[in-house]
């Protein structure tokens, strides 16, 4: 498999990855789920990281596409909550 560095899944090989995430995005209730805007704005910060790479953050060994999803969560990386 071929790195992508900066790469969202979907943007990658993987697709059977992103349908499974996505299916498990779908599934997620709307109290725990960000809105679109904030999910979109949280993947480019992401795309922009150097630990991103064919959709996994490097620094906590996520899938981005789905700790974007979720409200709660947060970039692992100090001093970046800001941006999330």
């Amino acid at each position: 498999m071929n790195e992508c560095k900066r790469c969202l899944l979907r943007e990658s090989a993987e697709k059977d990855v992103y349908e499974d995430i996505q299916s498990r995005i779908d599934k997620l209730s709307e109290k725990d789920k960000t809105d679109n805007d904030t999910y979109r704005c949280r993947l480019e910060n992401c795309k922009e990281c150097e630990h991103l790479i064919s959709g996994i953050c490097m620094k906590c060994g996520c899938y981005v596409e789905l700790r974007a999803a979720f409200k709660k969560q947060h970039c692992p990386l100090p001093g970046t909550d800001k941006k999330w």
